[in-house]
């Protein structure tokens, strides 16, 4: 290799090779541990945010291999973590009003002072896993997570303000889109789809509930637990439709 050629240069000059450099790293933001996943500069921001469900964390693994994007992805294996002494739901901090909320019903033994400072310390650490998470101008955020038999597209109707039941056969497997924009695609895949753009009026402090009221692209990617191939062939549908982004050559 020539003194005056970089590796860099040299690597990209190779057949097959994409331009592009895989990273990771763990952070600490919201007070939640995250593998970051970062693959180059792409408009895509990806989201894996409960630790017990193992389906979408392969899944989206699988697909950072080969996608642009960055992606973070929570690193404990439970529903809940860690926070000030107890416990949190990591997908209901996204906002005081929905923190208060989780925060009681998991930590019923806690005092008012010490639920009170412990919103105090969210509400601080906030911002820098929002900012994190959020897209670039006109990019999309992107959520997977498993569902079980408690949990299906018919609990999200009531609350949507569109919806399209084109799989009703299969109702643990769906797409929850903040953007019409975004569920007009959806809607016309072989998949459930629903909006939720202004219906819901309760802030239960999930992400989908910031996005829907900062006007961010989110889309969460439903399936049940144990359904890789499924799950796979939803993400790859909606990156194809939904974002500029190109698998890497290999």
């Amino acid at each position: 290799m020539s003194r005056n050629l970089t590796r860099r240069e040299f690597l990209a000059g190779l057949p097959g090779w994409f331009p592009f450099f895989w990273r990771r790293g763990r952070v600490t933001l919201g007070g939640v541990r995250w593998q970051v996943l970062d693959r180059g500069r792409a408009g895509t921001r990806y989201v894996m945010i409960h630790g017990n469900e193992e389906t979408a964390r392969r899944v989206l693994k699988d697909h950072m291999r080969q996608y642009p994007g960055k992606a973070y992805v929570v690193t404990g294996r439970a529903r809940n973590v860690p926070f000030e002494g107890g416990v949190l739901d990591p997908n209901r901090m996204f906002s005081r009003e929905g923190a208060e909320k989780n925060l009681r019903r998991l930590n019923p033994q806690w005092s008012a002072a010490r639920l009170a400072r412990a919103l105090d310390q969210l509400d601080r650490l906030r911002p820098q896993l929002v900012e994190a998470l959020t897209p670039p101008p006109g990019g999309l955020l992107l959520a997977l997570h498993n569902n079980s038999e408690g949990y299906s597209v018919t609990d999200e109707v009531p609350i949507s303000d569109e919806v399209s039941l084109a799989a009703p056969a299969s109702p643990h497997e769906f797409f929850l889109a903040t953007a019409p924009e975004d569920y007009a695609v959806l809607r016309t895949s072989p998949y459930n789809a629903v909006l939720q753009w202004r219906r819901p009026a309760d802030d239960d402090g999930s992400l989908s509930r910031l996005a829907a009221r900062r006007g961010v692209r989110y889309v969460n990617l439903e399936a049940g637990l144990g359904r890789f191939d499924r799950q796979r062939e939803m993400l790859d549908w909606a990156v194809a439709r939904l974002t500029p982004d190109r698998p890497h050559r290999k």
